[in-house]
């Protein structure tokens, strides 16, 4: 009898554990208490910072202006075999191709030549190569339109759909992260996510909780960048489910057989 109490117990405390409790699965949950025809206000730590090219990063520029044809000699064509540029892949103008930024930071720009763009924003670049023109006597009112298009995040662990996903503006959070993977599982840490950066020749790693809006929008990762890498840790009970040999979940079958076992034991103990 006391065997089969023994059995009863460890089977009530792991269905017990396989319940989550609400307080590690609700977002934000200091702000639970506005109310509707309230509002609340909290501080950023930072602005969104502007996304600068770097090396080897690859971008799109286009040229428009009132005379089409005096444009056309500052555009790429699609298919081009040019050293330091690429046709058009992940671009997100498939009518034009992409420049890859050489290892000094500078790419090959029609009629200008080499340009430096690594440190600067999107903004940067574009008025820097409209001066260009102007002062060159190129064209008068040329349209400078600049795109990154390799800009990714790595999304791992108990996500809907882990992944590497691409994005096409400045302002990204981790919470737009997360909705294009499809939101957090049930299983995934809120308190416990991950988000590695590489900056400079250091890489990062930042800690954040998404049960606290005032933690999370604190943190310098909350804006991403392009490279980062988040990881969604698993809670006890998914811990508990990986096998030994690799990261298999445990079948329905083994708890199946797990409670056919104390069955047994039990039928045992009773006709004793």
């Amino acid at each position: 009898m006391r065997t089969l109490i023994y059995a009863l117990a460890l089977m009530g405390g792991l269905l017990l554990t396989s319940c989550g409790s609400a307080r590690e699965v609700l977002y934000m949950q200091d702000l639970t208490q506005v109310d509707q025809d309230s509002m609340t206000v909290i501080e950023l730590a930072q602005r969104a910072p502007a996304l600068r090219v770097a090396p080897d990063d690859r971008i799109s520029i286009v040229v428009s202006s009132k005379d089409p044809e005096l444009a056309t000699q500052f555009n790429l064509p699609v298919v081009t075999n040019r050293v330091g540029m690429e046709s058009g892949f992940g671009s997100t103008n498939p009518s034009v191709s992409t420049y890859v930024v050489a290892p000094d930071g500078t790419i090959d720009f029609p009629v200008l030549g080499r340009i430096k763009v690594a440190g600067k924003d999107r903004h940067g670049i574009a008025t820097d190569i409209k001066q260009r023109i102007i002062a060159g006597g190129l064209l008068k009112d040329p349209v400078v339109t600049v795109e990154m298009t390799n800009l990714y995040v790595s999304i791992l662990g108990e996500v809907q759909r882990p992944g590497r996903y691409a994005f096409d503006r400045d302002k990204m959070t981790i919470l737009d992260a997360f909705s294009l993977a499809g939101d957090l599982t049930i299983y995934g840490r809120r308190d416990r996510i991950l988000l590695l950066r590489q900056e400079g020749d250091q890489q990062v790693a930042y800690r954040l909780d998404l049960r606290s809006a005032s933690n999370l929008m604190a943190s310098p990762a909350y804006y991403l960048k392009a490279g980062d890498v988040i990881y969604v840790d698993p809670n006890n009970y998914r811990a508990r489910q990986a096998t030994v040999n690799g990261n298999n979940v445990l079948s329905t079958s083994f708890w199946i057989s797990l409670a056919s076992l104390a069955t047994s034991v039990a039928l045992l103990i009773i006709r004793r």
